[in-house]
């Protein structure tokens, strides 16, 4: 895939790129500590989407609904964007990582009826 727009993959794999720069840069952790955590944030991302669900649909009575589905499609974005940070913090070609795996789960995908 070689989409060059302003606003399509490659844009969104070079705000990657720059996200990663920034974390690289502030970060005084030694390189395979620092990947660690950036893997575990994943963890940590996940569990703030299964509050903002919790938090939506009101399910702890102490505390009735303190979130929204705003809020929730917020909290999936961040898991996103964490997930293509650890991704690219494993391999500079996480584009074609990425694109690879996608098409093989997509083949896997039954094509829908004629």
């Amino acid at each position: 895939m070689s989409d060059t727009s302003a606003d399509g993959p490659s844009a969104v794999w070079n705000t990657v790129d720059d996200l990663l720069r920034w974390l690289d840069r502030e970060s005084a952790l030694p390189v395979e500590q620092e990947r660690l955590l950036r893997i575990l944030k994943l963890s940590e991302e996940a569990g703030e989407v299964a509050q903002a669900v919790i938090g939506a649909t009101g399910q702890n009575p102490r505390k009735g609904r303190t979130h929204s589905w705003d809020d929730v499609r917020s909290e999936l974005c961040d898991v996103i964007v964490t997930a293509m940070v650890a991704l690219r913090t494993l391999t500079p070609e996480a584009r074609r990582v990425f694109e690879g795996h996608l098409e093989r789960v997509a083949e896997r995908v039954p094509a829908p009826p004629a």
